[in-house]
């Protein structure tokens, strides 16, 4: 019983003074490349924030394009439905015809794919923007802290 009651205050005590001792930079020596860091993470930052808005804006247009893509699919494939019935009860012409459609719907198909493809992916940039620039803030707010334990610090 001696022995906890002994070990939980130096337990405590250890967990209390464990962020101060793991943080990179301690003296005020260091604010030198404390400020290089930081800088460096805040360009960062300004950097990731620019592509994200990029990735956004483009965003709509992909959208935009994967929409009109799909219609134009469809409407392609309704026509080459409707050249194919024809040249079932029809002659040679209607039949190339009716290729000639198919070929079409085919290629708006895969244009359709294509648009929606790009789409997915320019989602799964602004999610990895988004990761980054939230590691990159949580750094930065790390950073600060450190500084403000640097200032607190008696001189």
């Amino acid at each position: 019983m001696k022995k906890v009651l002994f070990l939980v205050p130096v337990i405590i005590c250890i967990m209390v003074s464990l962020p101060a001792m793991s943080q990179k930079y301690k003296t005020a020596g260091d604010t030198v490349e404390l400020n290089k860091e930081y800088a460096k993470v805040s360009s960062e930052i300004a950097e990731l924030t620019t592509k994200l808005s990029e990735a956004q804006n483009n965003l709509s247009s992909y959208n935009s394009k994967a929409s009109e893509a799909n219609s134009n699919a469809k409407s392609t494939a309704q026509e080459s439905s409707e050249q194919a019935a024809k040249a079932t009860n029809g002659d040679l012409g209607d039949v190339k015809s009716a290729k000639k459609k198919a070929n079409k719907a085919l290629d708006e198909a895969n244009d359709a794919k294509d648009a929606n493809n790009k789409l997915k992916d320019e989602n799964k940039k602004i999610a990895k923007l988004n990761s980054q620039l939230q590691k990159k803030q949580q750094k930065l707010q790390e950073l600060e802290e450190m500084r403000t334990n640097i200032r607190n610090l008696p001189q």
